[in-house]
């Protein structure tokens, strides 16, 4: 008996047991080729009527310590519709909304941003409208530091850790998008208000269409952004979503995709535009080799859903 038991122990524990709220959730892929590589044409949805909580983490590529010289210029190569767009005279206007020796939270307008809804952004008594982005700075090396950007207006998010070693700056990518995902146009997330809670670096944001998330920057240093992510069920609608560009294995922001599945032992992995759908428990997105655009942006990593 006591053989039989043993062998049944070191069957349990050779099997890794999941916990209780790792949540798999549908990943599709709804991105579109190009080769003009200032258009976001990859499109990664998640879904999942179940998720109340989940972490983002944006994180330096594998070869951010080999690079020599990053490019983060903006390529109108192959982009006919860009390149023939308007010139805008109207100049933006910039406004710091809250501010501490170690934390800003700045606003700033886009003369021709792509959506005209005002969304109201509140720090404390403060109440600013009329604002297409938000840049929080954190001050650190002894200087101040931009790490996470949000559209207010559309709900696209970037986030970056702070620069490695081996550069001053590094380089936005890919964006993300967090709430119930809608379609007209582009895909958006439609926001009520925001409002920024400075004593937790925590955004709060009410959606148009009802429920709420916060993001709270829960930890921010030269390897990683981790961004703890609540949220109200958004149904069928998509809770998330990657939003990035790819033209080439060396022209892109995002060109490989891994993904974890529930139970399984190893990762399974495709390039970009060859990956269809998958159930996952955690999701990376990033790159192998170096790109010629925004060298230095970091990889993506959704994990840790639960309900």
């Amino acid at each position: 008996m006591r053989r039989v038991l043993s062998c049944v122990a070191a069957v349990l524990f050779a099997w890794p047991v999941l916990a209780a709220d790792d949540l798999a959730v549908e990943v599709v892929n709804a991105s579109e080729p190009t080769l003009c590589a200032e258009k976001d044409n990859v499109y990664l949805k998640l879904t999942s009527p179940e998720v109340r909580h989940f972490t983002v983490e944006a994180v330096h590529p594998n070869y951010v310590g080999t690079i020599v010289v990053d490019r983060s210029a903006f390529d109108l190569h192959n982009c006919p519709d860009l390149a023939a767009a308007a010139f805008i005279t109207e100049k933006p206007r910039r406004v710091t909304i809250f501010e501490t020796p170690d934390l800003q939270l700045v606003g700033l307008t886009i003369p021709n941003f792509w959506r005209k809804n005002i969304v109201p952004v509140r720090v404390g008594d403060r109440i600013e409208t009329g604002l297409q982005l938000l840049q929080l700075w954190v001050r650190a090396q002894d200087r101040a530091e931009e790490v996470l950007v949000l559209y207010p207006q559309d709900g696209y998010w970037r986030a970056r850790p702070l620069p490695p070693a081996n550069l001053k700056w590094s380089a936005y990518g890919s964006s993300f998008m967090l709430g119930p995902i809608e379609f007209k146009e582009r895909p958006f997330v439609d926001i009520r208000e925001v409002v920024f809670d400075p004593n937790t670096r925590t955004f709060r944001l009410a959606f148009t269409r009802g429920g709420s998330a916060t993001v709270r920057l829960e930890a921010l240093d030269t390897d990683r952004q981790v961004l703890d992510v609540a949220l109200d069920p958004v149904g069928d609608l998509p809770f998330a979503a990657l939003r990035s560009m790819f033209v080439t294995e060396i022209n892109n922001d995002v060109a490989q995709l891994r993904w974890r599945a529930q139970g399984a032992q190893s990762w399974e992995r495709a390039g970009i535009m060859d990956f269809k759908r998958a159930s996952a428990v955690e999701l990376w997105a990033g790159r192998l080799v170096p790109s010629r655009h925004n060298t230095s942006a970091p990889d993506m990593v959704f994990r840790d859903f639960r309900k």
